[in-house]
């Protein structure tokens, strides 16, 4: 697994953080950390592909291929900038390259699958099929997760792309009955395995106590070592 695809359910679910969790996980490993298109910032704030490299370590390197000021959809936010959007023959260029270079490429996405990153509609499952990479899903645990997670799966499959599994990015420690139970019916919705459950305020955590952490979260498929249950 050279390149994988990391997105998700939608936007504030914790994509950004999983993805610090895998590439932490991967010490033994030159990773690098792919943002295709950062959304919300301004130039010279830290965006989503450094969290991850100071989350991670030193043995990640970080690479962003676009900015758009205004926090919306990759090509809503390149239109209102002015700005060429980013395609998904760029994105999949880009991971190639750093695959050449790296044991492990993740491609984190802005949002869910199918956000617009371009005015012809295309998305980050089009890079993914370029590359004919898996697509990791991030899902919320709490109630409603379970519709959202299938219709993610769902449109991966019709793609035909892979989906190795799914990962909650943000467990409360008080986890109330859905969010419970949704451990056991996220890989159902998802048709693929529950590959790391992430205790919420993770990504708060220093970067020693994160890296520490990470492999607790994720199943070995992912460099963890957690357990189903």
């Amino acid at each position: 697994m050279t390149v994988l695809v990391v997105s998700g359910t939608g936007t504030e679910i914790g994509k950004t953080v999983v993805t610090a969790a895998v590439a932490a996980a991967s010490q033994d490993r030159r990773v690098a950390v792919l943002k295709p298109a950062q959304t919300g910032l301004a130039p010279g704030e830290p965006g989503d592909a450094a969290e991850v490299a100071r989350l991670a370590g030193a043995h990640v390197t970080a690479v962003e291929l676009a900015r758009f000021p205004e926090p919306l959809a990759p090509e809503t936010a390149a239109r209102r900038a002015g700005l060429p959007p980013v395609r998904p023959y760029e994105i999949a260029e880009a991971a190639q390259k750093l695959a050449t270079e790296h044991d492990l490429v993740l491609v984190e996405g802005a949002g869910g699958l199918l956000v617009r990153y371009d005015g012809e509609g295309s998305t980050l499952a089009d890079a993914a099929r370029l590359l004919a990479a898996p697509v990791l899903v991030v899902a919320p645990a709490g109630l409603g997760t379970l519709n959202a997670t299938a219709l993610t799966a769902e449109a991966l499959r019709t793609r035909g792309l892979e989906c190795p599994g799914v990962v909650v990015g943000s467990m409360p420690a008080d986890a109330d009955l859905a969010s419970r139970c949704n451990l056991d019916d996220l890989p159902v919705a998802a048709g693929a395995p529950l590959l790391g459950v992430l205790p919420a305020g993770a990504g708060s955590l220093g970067p020693a106590d994160f890296r520490a952490g990470a492999a607790s979260w994720l199943a070995p498929e992912l460099g963890g070592h957690r357990r189903p249950g």
